[in-house]
């Protein structure tokens, strides 16, 4: 079990799996994105030596490669009877990266259950169900959770009900996609009135770092650590909804989103210094980060 404590001291989180799978050689699969490395019994050696090449690169914490392996992706798939099989066999390949490197954490990633970027409006009681389905499988096999791009202070809500039962601690990752409003148009300090003792800290999750530093400071009126996985897209802000765009009509959603050129490992070296010295203690990168990017954020330890 992961120490209460643990990120009031600088720690360092992993990059973005499923970009990094992309770019390392996995076939995209309609919407399953990095799911489809844990469905395809050939990618599994990839997913664990993308988890490993993270640890080698400085990585305390690596996150189980279960975004995309919710129910709803698996239902559009038509793949929603290989659910427990997906997140198991993730949980199992994280856990064999920690066999070979025993000091490293393994964080439990429940995706947003229901849209990505949007916050999810439907009952309450039908999403904390679908968490906690999905930390039910994840459980025997990681030191907590990560609640992982979510949008809603709702969502926070159910998600701190639906762990209840694992009686282990959770890191809160909300996004921000542009401005200083969640998407469901809340405050990231509305956050501190659910939180409770089990709450690790709160990072701003796959947002730009001109984003993390408009809300720089309402982060750090929380009293909790806090930090960032930050991400290498233009923007996840469209128009229309990303996920409706996602279906079945692009394969990588860099395609969509778009891919910054400027963020290289130095650069992100650079604003991740910038951070930390302004109290952030929770460093990671999300999509379109990779080793080299977490080994240029280690290296401020």
């Amino acid at each position: 079990m992961i120490n209460k404590n643990f990120f009031k001291k600088i720690r360092i989180l992993d990059g973005g799996m499923g970009q990094e799978l992309l770019a390392r050689g996995m076939k995209p699969n309609s919407t399953l994105w990095s799911a489809n490395a844990i469905l395809d019994e050939n990618y599994h050696q990839l997913v664990l030596d993308t988890h490993i090449d993270f640890i080698k690169a400085g990585a305390e914490i690596i996150v189980t490669t279960t975004f995309a392996t919710r129910q709803k992706r698996l239902k559009e798939n038509d793949l929603l009877d290989k659910f427990e099989y997906l997140n198991q066999k993730a949980g199992e390949i994280a856990q064999t990266a920690k066999r070979k490197f025993p000091n490293t954490y393994i964080a439990g990633g429940i995706p947003p259950q229901n849209l990505t970027y949007e916050a999810d409006d439907r009952d309450k009681l039908e999403i904390t169900e679908n968490f906690n389905s999905q930390a039910k499988v994840l459980n025997p096999y990681v030191d907590f959770f990560y609640f992982d791009v979510w949008s809603s202070v709702k969502e926070v809500k159910c998600g701190i009900e639906a762990i209840k039962e694992f009686k282990k601690p959770y890191l809160v990752g909300l996004h921000v996609s542009e401005g200083t409003t969640l998407p469901s148009g809340e405050k990231i300090k509305d956050v501190k009135k659910i939180i409770d003792e089990n709450a690790l800290g709160v990072l701003l999750s796959c947002v730009s770092p001109e984003n993390f530093e408009k809300n720089l400071k309402e982060l750090k009126s929380l009293n909790i650590p806090f930090g960032f996985k930050l991400n290498g897209f233009v923007t996840t802000k469209l128009r229309e909804s990303y996920t409706s765009v996602f279906l079945g009509k692009k394969s990588n959603p860099n395609e969509i989103l778009g891919k910054r050129q400027d963020l290289t490992p130095i650069k992100i070296q650079e604003i991740a210094k910038k951070f930390k010295d302004a109290g952030a203690t929770i460093l990671g990168g999300c999509c379109e980060t990779s080793p080299p990017h977490i080994k240029a954020i280690a290296n401020l330890k």
